[in-house]
């Protein structure tokens, strides 16, 4: 059997991408090998620029938001004195606040929004003998009840995880190491919470760091290190432990009631230096997984996938040449070297020993938490509203303070670049018969609606997914940047 493509792990990230390659007219097949969908909250918060990318699906972020719980800063706190606050209302989005919600409802909202779609994720359903090459891959797929499905693809995305059998099956390195450290996670119910619950607390104490995370009113995750253990897993932690923990390094008088999930984990810091081999694709945990602060890892995955599904979607529609894939690891790979990065930074950071060290960065945090634009700056970070391309091989010329790679803030009450039933462009522009004709020359690849301009005088091309093309005063420059999109796909189909 042929099928055009197969995404191999239905999590958050596997799920978003069959949405996306559905809603724009692409046959798909998602399978999982785990018979169920994860009862876990594992992944704690969607972040703004996720949340902005899923309103251009069907159904909008709206059923995300609704099932989630709003938080409106993150404050810092050493030896029981505030050093600073983050605050979520500056993060210039719709969607200006982090949302909690734990990644057993996001998967189970996705998994609604592909039923609404007609899609059907295939689960205990195993992908084996994957064996890629120039025109797709060839793989073995293993149902539950022993049966072998033997199928051909024209096009393999690994979304399976960090144990992903896609990325072993292409034989690349996932480069990186293990932090010498135990850590804990405990999903809890707790009273006596002195803070706010629309805010998360990060507790910098002497022998450690403690996280606590509001998930609803009463119910909280909270993280934090531990001297390292012998053993390929750490130990699982007692909910008495945990409550040791809390009175030592935490708030006053805060109890916690009962236990919902209690874990012991290792940080792992990994990625893979290519998303793309041939036909074959990776994105989330199989292609970077990071340390748990700033919980970006789910939220970069899915926009990995978002970033792979317009563009993959061009290519199989023979509306733009395959080498448009070209970007995609690019893009990816280096806002997963970014987040990485930023990720150990906080680690480091929470995890100082040396006692003179530790009033240093208390200091230093008390006074760049006090300037706004530092501060304002931190949150833009978190939500990933800044993630741009600055140096993607996608970008064209600019006109104006907006540069190529560069996010443009989606309007309240337009719809978003994206969402509707075909990945295309988005033109705007003051509308003319110069900027008419662009639409009637690529009309596989313009929406045929022109948008109020983005800067004076100028005509601004933004992607499917929301970041500049490219902007300029000569339509010529417009045609010439959306020729090279086309390449030789307007040949094949003449």
């Amino acid at each position: 059997m042929k099928i055009p493509v197969l995404i191999v792990g239905a999590g958050p990230v596997g799920m978003t991408l069959a949405s996306e390659l559905d809603r724009y007219g692409i046959p798909v097949r998602i399978v999982d090998k785990a018979p169920h969908r994860t009862d876990k909250s594992k992944a704690m918060v969607l972040w703004s620029r996720t949340l902005e990318l899923l309103d251009r699906g069907v159904g909008g972020a709206a059923p995300f938001v609704d099932a989630g719980f709003k938080l409106e800063g993150v404050t810092f706190i050493a030896s029981d004195r505030v050093v600073g606050r983050v605050a979520m209302d500056s993060i210039p989005s719709l969607h200006n606040y982090a949302l909690a919600l734990p990644q057993s409802e996001t998967e189970r909202l996705l998994e609604e929004r592909l039923v609404k779609q007609g899609v059907r994720v295939e689960r205990d359903v195993e992908a084996t003998m994957i064996a890629p090459d120039d025109s797709g891959a060839d793989t073995v797929l293993v149902h539950g009840d022993g049966r072998k499905e033997t199928v051909r693809v024209d096009w393999m995305i690994g979304c399976d995880g960090a144990h992903s059998t896609v990325r072993h099956a292409m034989s690349v390195p996932f480069a990186g190491e293990t932090l010498l450290s135990d850590w804990f996670l405990a999903d809890v119910h707790m009273s006596g919470y002195p803070r706010p619950d629309t805010d998360a607390s990060i507790h910098w104490h002497k022998d450690g760091v403690l996280l606590i995370f509001p998930i609803q009113p009463g119910r909280y995750r909270i993280i934090g290190d531990l001297p390292a253990t012998e053993g390929a897993t750490p130990p699982t932690p007692t909910l008495d432990q945990v409550q040791d923990l809390v009175d030592q390094r935490g708030p006053a008088g805060t109890r916690l009631n009962g236990a919902i999930w209690l874990s012991g984990f290792r940080i792992n810091g990994r990625k893979v230096a290519s998303y793309r081999q041939r036909r074959t694709f990776l994105a989330g945990d199989a292609a970077h997984i990071h340390s748990p602060a700033g919980g970006q890892g789910m939220n970069t995955g899915m926009q990995d996938a978002m970033n792979l599904g317009w563009k993959l979607a061009l290519v199989i529609r023979g509306d733009a040449d395959e080498s448009l894939l070209d970007s995609y690891s690019p893009e990816r790979s280096s806002v997963g070297d970014t987040v990485l990065k930023a990720a150990e930074r906080l680690t480091a950071v929470a995890t100082i020993r040396n006692p003179v060290a530790q009033q240093l960065r208390n200091l230093a945090a008390h006074f760049a938490l006090g300037l706004t634009h530092f501060s304002s700056g931190v949150a833009e970070t978190m939500s990933e509203v800044d993630i741009h391309y600055a140096d993607s091989p996608l970008n064209g010329p600019h006109h104006g303070s907006l540069k190529s790679g560069q996010r443009v803030a989606p309007v309240e009450g337009q719809a978003a670049a994206g969402s509707g039933s075909r990945p295309v462009f988005v033109l705007c522009g003051m509308e003319s018969s110069q900027v008419e004709s662009l639409v009637s020359t690529f009309p596989d690849l313009l929406d045929a609606t022109i948008k109020p301009p983005l800067h004076a005088d100028t005509i601004s091309l933004v992607r499917p997914d929301g970041y500049l093309a490219c902007s300029s005063q000569d339509t010529g420059e417009i045609a010439a940047y959306l020729r090279r999109i086309e390449g030789s796909s307007r040949m094949r189909a003449s």
